[in-house]
């Protein structure tokens, strides 16, 4: 007679009341567990059967629980969590032009974005995201604030027409992009996107250059594009082309475009995006709060666009809440498509993990629950008041979950938040820090 097989050692299982992979889509799996041995899951079945299969170190038991992938917010600044609320109420270029950039020149410097980062990953933790497309400058200081944190991200190397605190010159703002691409190459969490600003803030000079450059490094290119319909019509005057026909004459529109806000898109424009592979990352409360218009994400899904969600920075949102970014995408999208079956709650999940994931070139590694990919998880405990009664799983974290009911997360294996507490982080000192910086930046 045979001996029955020996559990497997690992080093985690996670056991949930609800599964959520997101791949295959708009499947929920009840009572399974996920397994994991270092930073990759290797299973995810039954809990009967994985126990009687594996043998981990540590065993979580979510009795009340969604797990799902880590969210991966496809676009912020998160340095800028520092300026949260400092002018509201505002349209975008006053908001930039008078208020923004004037008060980020006399703060911005390596103090400054090392201190945003850590309490933008702070919040981002407790509301179930695991990794951000990060733009902004300095991209040294935030991709090695990310390293120390264990945080997951792309950092985008910043390009722009005019001298900042970073570069003072087109040549350097590329003689620096290529210095941090190299810092990172070999990074476990950490990899790089260039980030031009916007066609309206970049020449045709230095787009030419990145366009070469992505495709010598292989990495993608993170831009704001059709954010207003003011945007357009001043491309319009100026080239005589829309921003979008601007890009593509440059050979910038392919599967290496992550094109972010696009609340202006002809039909046209719309196939072209899908044909040629380009991701569009929706960043809803943003667009909202400063009024500059509606993403047709409903559109652009049926087109087969791969459409990402996005908070943008805290200055225009004001927060990085995921679940909420969720919701405001799916119940924008109805109204604008005028289609209450639009953008439904599995699209909605899938937008804030896989999709993202895709846009910024890690789908292979995060944004889906399958064995191979990184341990990025979060669980979402759905037994609260608000929560009930449940009748679908998917719905409910969409339409009726807040980012407080987020209780633990991982991040390539390693427990990032336990019971809403965060590990290896210092909360007292990060608020210390952060009103300090607050009484600075009044004091001008």
């Amino acid at each position: 007679m045979m001996s029955p097989t020996t559990p497997q050692p690992v080093d985690l299982m996670i056991e949930a009341r609800w599964v959520v992979p997101v791949e295959p889509h708009a499947v929920v799996l009840e009572d399974h567990a996920v397994v994991v041995r270092g930073e990759r899951i290797v299973a995810l079945l039954p809990i009967a059967e994985a126990r009687a299969a594996y043998a981990p170190r540590e065993r979580v038991e979510l009795h009340a629980h969604a797990l799902i992938p880590g969210m991966v917010n496809a676009h912020t600044h998160n340095p800028m969590t520092l300026l949260r609320g400092l002018a509201d109420d505002l349209p975008l270029m006053v908001w930039l032009q008078q208020h923004i950039w004037p008060a980020e020149a006399k703060v911005i410097g390596p103090e400054f974005v090392r201190d945003g980062v850590e309490l933008a990953v702070a919040e981002m933790l407790r509301g179930g995201t695991t990794c951000a497309n990060e733009n902004y400058f300095f991209p040294d200081v935030i991709g090695a604030t990310y390293r120390k944190l264990g945080f997951r991200a792309v950092v985008g190397l910043p390009v722009i027409e005019f001298p900042t605190a970073w570069a003072k010159s087109q040549d350097e703002y590329f003689e620096r992009a290529c210095e941090v691409h190299d810092s990172f190459r070999s990074d476990a969490l950490i990899s790089t996107a260039f980030a031009p600003h916007a066609p309206y803030t970049v020449s045709d000079e230095s787009f030419e250059r990145i366009r070469v450059l992505a495709d010598q490094l292989d990495i993608p290119v993170h831009l704001h594009t059709h954010e207003t319909a003011h945007e357009v019509e001043e491309e319009k005057k100026k080239s005589g082309l829309r921003p979008f026909q601007r890009l593509q004459k440059l050979g910038l529109v392919n599967d290496r475009l992550i094109a972010v806000h696009m609340t202006q898109l002809t039909d046209g424009e719309i196939a072209v995006c899908a044909e040629a592979g380009v991701s569009v990352v929706h960043c809803p409360e943003s667009n909202l709060k400063l009024a500059s218009g509606f993403c047709p994400a409903e559109k652009l899904r049926q087109a087969g666009v791969n459409v990402a969600l996005g908070t943008d920075g805290c200055a225009s949102n004001n927060d990085l809440d995921m679940f909420g970014e969720m919701r405001t995408a799916a119940l924008l999208a109805k109204a604008v498509a005028g289609d209450a079956s639009a953008f439904d709650a599995a699209y909605a999940l899938r937008a804030a993990t896989l999709n993202s994931a895709k846009a910024i070139g890690l789908e292979a590694k995060i944004g889906s629950i399958e064995p191979g990919k990184q341990a990025d998880l979060t669980a979402v405990r759905l037994s609260d008041l608000e929560t009930q009664p449940l009748f679908n799983v998917a719905s409910q974290l969409v339409y009726a979950t807040g980012r407080h009911q987020v209780s633990d997360v991982w991040i390539a294996g390693r427990r990032k938040l336990a019971d809403r507490v965060l590990i290896d982080m210092d909360t007292d000192a990060i608020l210390a820090r952060t009103r300090a910086w607050r009484e600075r930046i009044v004091a001008g």
